[in-house]
């Protein structure tokens, strides 16, 4: 608890009124309370959110299509499928967010604010632009303020990066967030809210998003789907003219053919599918707050990494001793240490007391303790040493250099041991008034012990890391040297020209890492960050894989995708090879959606050509998509292995073996029925069943084929997808034999077609082989 009298010296000598009651709800009104506002969608919004999009559209204009020919059980099932996907969508995330908690903490601290002519303590969050506050050590700074009174030495680390203190004076600003370590302060508020350094910071979070590859992805599925429908609906069209089909037979084929060609399901088979991975990484302690971030992993090709708090403790240590004359370097550290103040958690004391600690030392009985003084920026102590008081005095070489006397080349000392960015400190003691310098201590922040096996795993998952770090060139170089990232360190202009000609970035800030996650992006990379601060926050959020690590702040937590619980770096390979079962799990979803839209397209374009009727009837095709998609839902669950680079959305090659498969596919359809027609005679009914089971069975192997690289018995689906096919394949069966919905057809006829489907299963799944090992697509297996 605070003591009044502790607060009355740097309270009293203020000679502000502070601002009234009236002028504090005059500013309440023009700025508000100064706290970041939180969004949230409830579940109903969501759903209705997952039903408002351009593919949403596109089902609802055809369910109003079907509606208009009266076709009220079509469009009825079309409503349905919207539905379904939008509602098990919002299931599914709600349970992954359920699962792992969803990480989002407001910061609520009180402060010491003069209004009315009187000091009070109150809510941080009822501050105003112009508030005088009185700050102390160890407060949070809850807004920007000027500093009218008194020195002060803040943590900005949480904003900047930075992870050594900075002092600040009057006239200078404290921002938002920063802690403060030595000193006291009365200061005016200049900015609160979402306009404070904070606040900004956040509100670039709100603003700041990822670009939609999943929607890029499924327009450029429909698109392929659509000129291909295009080309088919103007061949239709005209063989319907020539055979004098009226348009009110042939249009609702059309609708349904467009129907198929939406990718209905994909949306919620993405989010099963990365849900499910979700909970598995819940299990090794790392969290998912943004369900896309898993599927990005899997395509990510840049990681850029935060230093400070990623790579490193975040928290200085000794990094070299430099004795002057006879003083032997543990007599150094116990100097320095008696100089240090032990009930203070700066991260300078810690330091130097840690290492006293480890090398077994004892520290000085001291008979009186003077702690750091930003004004002075050193800290004394008096030990009692054989009888004699010594004086000791610990801090800034410079201020060191006018005090106490130094060696003749003391400054160029200073400078070698600052060249790699560490931050040296002077330690000088004496018997009487003249002090001796006994050396200097160079303090720097130490890369993770896990930081060199951490990189050199996503290195070999090839993925490429370059560094980020507000620290200057000399530290960031020896920390990315150190963990195996390189030694080239450019600048900002470097980074956002040429990024991939360097290892590193130093003297970088919080818009320009933004920018450099921008710039990486706009030239066609996928990009990962790695960060923990609030500086980290809005690239965090831009990046297609933000992962906030273990010590990060709640904005960062909130503004990443995934977050990291335990203090392993390593654990970012485990998103990684989760993104790659997904990756997996949805390239068998789009060359199966490819290959058996486009069968069916064509089935029913030539089918008709050649026969004058359509082969497949109106109802069966809505099963057959009904169908389909209860599979493709199951598709996240599948059993699926990562691989050793990153994946790539390759278009033109996927189109091209769905164009195998389809080819394959229409081949042998085209030839049952030239069969069924014109050699067993069967009716129209007939062979519309046995080409619902031709379509049904064609499709359910194809899934079996597409999702591995070699032979489809070599790698086990999942149990959903397995039993999924299978009720599938029983289902059309019992449904063919005992005519629900269709005409009936014996089993006699039901055998042959489906060994004709296992021998084509065989070719097809050769020729797959093939072109695999040719173009590459799934990349060399990685089983784990």
């Amino acid at each position: 608890m605070i003591n009044a009298m502790d607060l009355a010296g740097i309270e009293n000598s203020n000679r502000e009124a502070g601002l009234s009651d009236a002028e504090v709800q005059a500013r309440r009104l023009q700025y508000g309370y100064n706290e970041i506002p939180k969004k949230e969608v409830g579940p109903l919004l969501g759903i209705l959110k997952r039903m408002w999009g351009p593919i949403p559209w596109l089902l609802e204009a055809a369910m109003l299509f079907e509606l208009f020919l009266g076709k009220g059980v079509q469009a009825a099932v079309v409503f349905l499928l919207l539905v379904f996907s939008a509602v098990i969508g919002q299931i599914q995330e709600s349970r992954a967010k359920k699962a792992i908690g969803y990480l989002y903490q407001q910061l609520q601290i009180s402060v010491r604010a003069l209004r009315n002519g009187r000091w009070q303590t109150i809510l941080s969050r009822e501050l105003v632009p112009g508030d005088i506050v009185h700050l102390r050590v160890g407060d949070i700074v809850p807004a920007d303020v000027e500093i009218l009174n008194g020195t002060v030495s803040v943590d900005q680390s949480a904003l900047t990066g930075e992870s050594i203190e900075v002092t600040k004076q009057a006239g200078e600003t404290v921002y938002s967030a920063s802690t403060i370590n030595h000193g006291e302060m009365v200061g005016r508020v200049t900015a609160t809210g979402t306009r404070s350094s904070y606040g900004k910071t956040a509100e670039l979070i709100r603003t700041a998003e990822a670009p939609g590859r999943l929607q890029t992805l499924l327009f450029t599925i429909v698109r392929y789907l659509a000129y291909l429908d295009i080309m088919l609906a103007v061949i239709l069209v005209i063989a319907a003219i020539i055979r004098g089909t009226p348009w009110q037979e042939l249009l609702p084929f059309l609708v349904i053919l467009f129907i198929a060609t939406i990718p209905i399901s994909m949306p919620s088979s993405f989010v099963v599918a990365n849900s499910l991975e979700a909970k598995n990484l819940a299990t090794q302690n790392v969290l998912v707050t943004g369900l896309s971030g898993i599927q990005e992993a899997a395509t990510m090709n840049v990681l850029l990494v935060d230093k400070t708090g990623t790579l490193t403790n975040n928290r200085p240590e000794i990094a070299g001793l430099l004795p002057f004359g006879e003083t032997a370097e543990a007599e150094l550290l116990q100097l320095a240490a008696a100089a240090s103040d032990d009930t203070s958690k700066d991260t300078i004391s810690t330091a130097i007391l840690t290492a006293v600690k480890e090398r077994k030392l004892t520290v000085p009985a001291r008979t009186s303790f003077t702690a750091f003084d930003p004004v002075n920026k050193v800290s004394s102590a008096q030990v009692s040493q054989n009888g004699k008081v010594i004086n000791v005095v610990l801090g800034s070489p410079a201020v060191m250099a006018e005090k106490a006397q130094v060696p003749p080349d003391f400054m160029e000392q200073v400078n070698r041991m600052s060249a790699d960015g560490a931050r040296v400190l002077a330690v000088a003691s004496g018997d009487g008034k003249q002090l001796v310098c006994r050396g200097l201590i160079a303090l720097a922040d130490s890369a993770r012990d896990d930081a060199r096996e951490s990189v050199a795993q996503i290195q070999a998952r090839g993925i490429r890391l370059i560094m980020l770090t507000g620290d200057t060139a000399g530290t960031a170089r020896a920390i990315a040297e150190q963990v195996g990232i390189g030694n080239r360190i450019g600048t900002l202009n470097d980074a956002l020209s040429n990024p991939l000609d360097f290892d590193g970035f130093a003297n970088v800030y919080p818009e320009d890492k933004y920018q450099v996650v921008k710039a990486l992006q706009d030239a066609g990379m996928v990009v990962g960050m790695t960060g923990d601060g609030i500086n980290d926050a809005p690239a965090l959020k831009q990046a297609d894989v933000g992962i906030a690590v273990s010590t990060a702040t709640d904005v960062a937590k909130t503004a990443a995708r995934i977050v990291l619980t335990e203090d392993r770096l390593a654990d970012i390979t485990r998103v990684i090879d989760a993104g790659h079962r997904v990756y997996r799990r949805m390239l068998t979803w789009t060359i199966t959606k490819l290959a058996r839209t486009a069968e069916l397209a064509a089935l029913l374009t030539f089918g008709f050509i050649f026969t004058g009727f359509f082969p497949v009837s109106l109802s069966l095709i809505v099963f057959i998509v009904v169908m389909n998609d209860l599979v493709t839902l199951t598709l996240g669950s599948d059993n699926a292995w990562p691989t050793s680079v990153p994946e790539k959305w390759d278009m033109p090659k996927l189109a091209a073996i769905s164009g195998i498969f389809t080819t394959g596919w229409l081949i042998v359809g085209l030839g049952l029925l030239a069969y069924y027609h014109q050699v067993q005679h069967l009716s129209a009914g007939q062979i519309s069943t046995l080409m619902f089971l031709f379509l049904i069975f064609s499709a359910m192997v194809t899934i079996l084929m597409t999702r591995t690289r070699d032979q489809f018995w070599s790698f086990a689906p999942s149990r959903w997808v397995a039993g999924m096919i299978l009720i599938n394949i029983l289902a059309a069966i019992l449904m063919a034999i005992f005519g629900v919905a269709m005409t009936p057809v014996p089993f006699q006829l039901i055998i042959p077609l489906m060994i004709v489907t296992l021998i084509t299963m065989l070719v097809l799944d050769r020729l797959k082989m093939r072109f695999y090992r040719v173009t590459g697509i799934l990349g060399t297996e990685r089983h784990s």
